[in-house]
């Protein structure tokens, strides 16, 4: 069965009850099939800075799902949850992001994989290390991500 790797984040409302109703709704899903869950991460915004800081977390699953009805299932999630898309990086209720299908490079208009910016990311790499070091070693650049406000919490999720 495909591995795969979501990055899930929040920072309006219960943010905890958000990131717990999105995995809730994952698990729920037929054909997905959660196996890690990343500590949960406070992270300062990126993108647009004005805003509430994020809580992010990364998810490993395995699926029979395709990439491309994978992330349309994520982009339901958002939409059944609640999320309403106004400003580019702007706050948001939640957010799914496909970050890896396999060892799938796609590009296509709706898809990019590896996601083309999760290297650039501490909200994203340093969970996702957590879960799956051996997956994120080669793609990993420390020296980037050190300064980007990133803190684990001690918050636990219940899915």
């Amino acid at each position: 069965m495909p591995n795969a790797y979501l990055s899930i984040g929040t920072n309006i409302g219960n943010r905890q009850e958000n990131l717990e109703n999105a995995l809730k709704s994952l698990n729920q899903t037929e054909n997905i099939k959660i196996t890690h869950v990343s500590s949960v991460y406070e992270t300062d915004p990126v993108g647009f800075e004005d805003q509430d800081a994020f809580l992010n977390i990364a998810v490993a699953l395995e699926t029979t799902l395709d990439q491309e009805t994978l992330l349309q299932t994520g982009l339901n999630i958002e939409t059944e949850l609640g999320r309403v898309r106004l400003i580019r990086w702007g706050p948001r209720l939640i957010d799914i992001d496909l970050l890896l299908y396999d060892d799938i490079k796609q590009q296509s208009p709706t898809l990019e994989l590896p996601h083309p910016r999760m290297t650039e990311r501490a909200f994203v790499m340093i969970p996702l290390q957590e879960i799956a070091p051996d997956v994120v070693a080669p793609l990993l650049q420390k020296e980037v991500l050190q300064d980007q406000g990133i803190h684990k919490t001690k918050i636990k999720l219940e899915w």
